[in-house]
Order: C-alpha cells, then structure tokens, then sequence
C-alpha cells in the first residue's frame, strides 16, 4: 500500500453536513495529524475511511483500494486498522485475549504469537497485566491495550482517535511515544487529536479543520508556531 487520498469528500449524517469538500493526503510512513474542536470532523474522517459511514461524494483511495467501497471487514484484512475513541477494548476478558482477539483475522498462530510478544515488549505494562480483565486497568493502560490490539492485526495504516483522551500529562507522553515508535517500525498513522500540543510534537505533518474542511495544513513544526494554531489550539 502507499498514499493515502482524500479528494472532494462531502459525507451527511441525515441533515448534518459533517465534511465539506474534505481533501487530505498522508504518504506512507508518515504520521499525519488532524486537529480540531468537537464537532469539527475528525472522527467524521475516520468512520468515513474506516467503512462506517459512506460518502455523499467524493473519493478516498489507499494505494489503488476505493475505500468508499469496500466493507470494514474487508479493510481489516487489507490492513486499515481503526482504534477508535473510548479504546473499546473488552472488559470482562484478560489482557491477553484482549491482544489475541486482534489476530482474528491471521491465519498463521505463529505470527500472532509474535505480534502479541512485539505488543508486550513495546508497551511491558501490559505483560505485568497480563492476567488482569481489561476494566480493571487505568485509563492510560486502556489505550495502550487498545493499541496493542490494533498492533496485533498487522495495521499498514493505523487509525487512532483520540489516544490522549482523559489521560494525565505523564501518560500522555508515554502513549505519543509508542505512537512515535510504532509510525518508525513502517506503520503509517493517521492521528486525530484534540491534544495539539501533543499531536505536532510527533506528527510530520497536520490539517485544522474546521466544520468539516480544512482550514490549515503543513508540517507540524510550521503549524506549532502558526499564530493561529498557537492562539485557538496552543495557547498563548
């Protein structure tokens, strides 16, 4: 797979206009963030490329995949894995089924075996909660549960929504850096986040939306000190 484009997107929830003429494009091995308020789109983004919702118009390709359409399922197989807001992880299994669960779709046992040690290696939280059922972890060892199962399906291009979400400051720096890690194993990411602070520091690039357009876009640096991205997302 390789670039990931967005082109003319106009997606409707019933009379809710959620995406406005949306055009992204994130190259293959970037980490590529989308920033803005509630409301703003960004999940919008996510469902649409991920087969839950369907667009008005407009195209999205992933190498030479229409995913406009395709079935989620089908995206899972191809490697589009979406880690969605609220982690969603299962709280009455371990984390250890938690992670397997990830491997549903591979074939070869071998190969989630060595997905899930890559996950508990990468994130050694969760090797001592090995055991433990998955409500019984903090938030920040949640998302890193739900990470970890994305991991362990293979993601060529990783869908993360809102990682940071409800997480102390500590925490949130742990989470951006195994996201750091994972995009520098060859994943490509394509990360939304309200935590612009935290998104610019790792991303190579950045949109702002806005109403469900983009209003800005450019290298994370640039964006960091943009007035505008400093006074509405950064602070002054």
């Amino acid at each position: 797979m390789s670039t990931l484009r967005l082109e003319n997107i106009e997606l409707y929830y019933n009379r809710v206009h959620a995406l406005r003429d949306l055009s992204i494009e994130v190259n293959e091995g970037e980490i590529v963030s989308l920033l803005g308020n509630n409301g703003a789109g960004k999940t919008s983004t996510l469902s649409m490329l991920s087969g839950l919702v369907r667009p008005k118009s407009g195209t999205a390709m992933w190498g030479d995949l229409d995913l406009t359409k395709l079935n989620p399922w089908d995206l899972v197989d191809a490697g589009l894995i979406h880690v969605p807001e609220g982690r969603r992880i299962l709280s009455t299994m371990t984390v250890h089924e938690n992670l397997l669960l990830g491997g549903y779709l591979v074939k070869d046992q071998n190969l989630i075996d060595e997905r899930v040690a890559y996950a508990y290696e990468l994130m050694p939280r969760l090797l001592e909660r090995k055991t433990q059922q998955g409500g019984t972890l903090s938030g920040g060892e949640q998302q890193m549960l739900a990470i970890g199962r994305a991991l362990v399906s293979g993601p060529k291009l990783l869908l993360l929504d809102e990682p940071s979400m409800g997480l102390a400051p500590l925490i949130v720096r742990q989470v951006m850096d195994i996201v750091r890690t994972v995009a520098e194993q060859g994943t490509t990411v394509l990360l939304v986040e309200q935590n612009a602070k935290a998104a610019l520091k790792i991303a190579d690039r950045a949109y702002v939306l806005e109403s469900g357009h983009v209003t800005l876009s450019g290298p994370a640096a640039e964006l960091a000190d943009d007035p505008k991205v400093i006074a509405a997302y950064l602070g002054t």
